[in-house]
């Protein structure tokens, strides 16, 4: 499924790695809530990616940008990464099923022969979501290669606020 530019999101309720819940229907930022779908504790980019987010966590929240990762990790394999990895305060929602994945619009990847990944986990993505539950941004990747760049994401979001740049794409 492809989600659309304007459009309301799929709803997403999850657990988090401080026992506590992640609801995006009772999010409230001032700007946006951003979702950072990730592959899991198996993926040493995913782990980058993260640890780099969190070190500009503040960067994105004095911004009154909410953000949240999301995986399809077990409650076990996302507590190893909240202990594990350097996020700071990032928080961490697991457990996604695969048809949430599937509601996201996320690609879906089996377990490699031999490898340490779950049996099935979703890819990257990353979203961008107004206030009143509609898309503004979206990213959706089939491989773990070549994230947004958080510096100019950020850069980009602070322009779309400053001057009121409208939501792209919503004729697709």
């Amino acid at each position: 499924m492809t989600l659309i530019p304007g459009k309301p999101v799929p709803p997403l309720d999850l657990p988090l790695t401080i026992d506590a819940r992640f609801e995006l229907s009772e999010q409230s930022p001032e700007n946006f809530t951003m979702l950072v779908f990730y592959r899991g504790k198996h993926c040493p980019i995913c782990k980058k990616y993260l640890t780099e987010l969190g070190s500009k966590l503040s960067n994105f929240t004095d911004k009154g940008i909410n953000v949240f990762a999301v995986s399809m990790d077990s409650p076990e394999r996302a507590a190893v990464s909240h202990e594990e990895w350097d996020t700071a305060d990032l928080p961490l929602a697991h457990s996604m099923s695969e048809d949430k994945a599937r509601e996201w619009g996320l690609y879906l990847s089996q377990k490699r022969d031999g490898s340490k990944e779950p049996d099935v986990f979703s890819e990257p993505g990353l979203f961008v979501v107004k206030p009143d539950g509609t898309l503004h941004f979206a990213v959706v990747q089939s491989a773990p290669f070549t994230r947004p760049n958080l510096d100019d994401l950020l850069e980009g979001l602070e322009f779309t606020m400053d001057k009121g740049y409208p939501t792209r794409g919503t004729l697709t």
